[in-house]
């Protein structure tokens, strides 16, 4: 409810009020939203454009979306004989891009996504099943699947620190 004497924020597409902060919460006018419904809708609805901003579509109707950090979690690994794939937070999947694959200074793995137009953080299950495939190889890790070995930019000494 507004206060009185305040006037009412008019939004408009190109500035909605919404954001989607680090930590993957979605935020109204500094509010976080918490019904899941509405999460898993703005989550699904998110889209990067062509200019480096992000959408969100939702049937005919659209906005421009704040993304302060990743705009998607990676909540799981899948693999063949010879690619890992991730399933992202908008129920998509698609190959991982082993270039793409960082390791933050918190310790958790990020990826470019999206045709490399967006950024995804791993959740803590994601990065552990990865985790569970790597293969020390000199200073660095890869990945052995049953018709490829796939080489990752991790360095060893930055996982014991």
């Amino acid at each position: 409810m507004a206060e009185i004497g305040l006037p009412k924020r008019w939004h408009t597409r190109e500035d909605s009020g919404l954001v989607l902060d680090r930590d993957l919460n979605w935020l109204h006018d500094g509010e976080r939203i918490t019904h899941p419904r509405i999460i898993e809708a703005f989550n699904q609805g998110l889209v990067p454009t062509d200019d480096g901003r992000f959408q969100l579509r939702i049937g005919n109707d659209w906005a421009y979306v704040a993304v302060e950090g990743a705009a998607y979690r990676v909540n799981a690994i899948d693999t063949d004989d010879t690619r890992v794939y991730v399933r992202l937070s908008d129920r998509t999947g698609e190959a991982l891009d082993p270039a793409t694959l960082r390791l933050g200074e918190d310790g958790v793995l990020t990826a470019r996504v999206k045709d490399g137009r967006a950024e995804a953080l791993f959740s803590r299950d994601a990065q552990y099943a990865l985790g569970q495939l790597l293969v020390p190889e000199g200073a660095g890790v890869a990945v052995v699947l049953p018709r490829a070995r796939i080489e990752l930019p991790i360095d060893l000494s930055a996982l014991a620190g």
